[in-house]
């Protein structure tokens, strides 16, 4: 069987699973740049419709306690509430938080309520003793870092 014919079988959802596979991180493991982080927010992300906005909470050593989708919206925004994302992290006992979203737009540089909400939660966090190591947003196969960016 030829390799074109065997490709013709695997189906997007295959496709879909097989990428969340091989790029999600695992309970336990270590984060050690902002493109890995892409990697894994581009598998929890992938094939969403409406902006959704993604939580990893990290313990001391930046390894993973959990990934979790907080809030999700619309084709073009998603309510964000500062206070639920400590809530999480406080439940979760975390020590660092990584937050990231999705712009269906396509559109991978950050708006104007981005860097606002970005700073609201940033400054919640300091209040709490959480350290917000970075934000993503995650558009068209690409991402964009506020922390790489010198943007927090």
């Amino acid at each position: 069987m030829n390799e074109r014919h065997l490709l013709s079988r695997i189906s997007d959802e295959d496709l879909r699973a097989a990428y969340a596979d091989r790029f999600s991180m695992h309970v336990g493991e270590v984060f050690s740049g902002s493109a890995q982080v892409a990697d894994h927010l581009k598998a929890v992300l992938d094939g969403r419709d409406r902006e959704t906005f993604v939580v990893l909470f990290l313990n001391g050593r930046n390894a993973l306690i959990a990934t979790e989708i907080v809030f999700e919206g619309t084709l073009t925004q998603a309510v964000v509430f500062p206070r639920e994302i400590i809530k999480y992290a406080l439940l979760k006992n975390a020590a660092a938080i990584i937050c990231g979203h999705n712009h269906p737009s396509g559109e991978v540089r950050p708006s104007g309520d981005d860097q606002q909400i970005t700073r609201k939660i940033k400054q919640a966090c300091e209040a709490v003793g959480i350290q917000l190591l970075d934000h993503l947003i995650i558009a068209a196969g690409e991402f964009f870092s506020f922390a790489d960016s010198g943007l927090l």
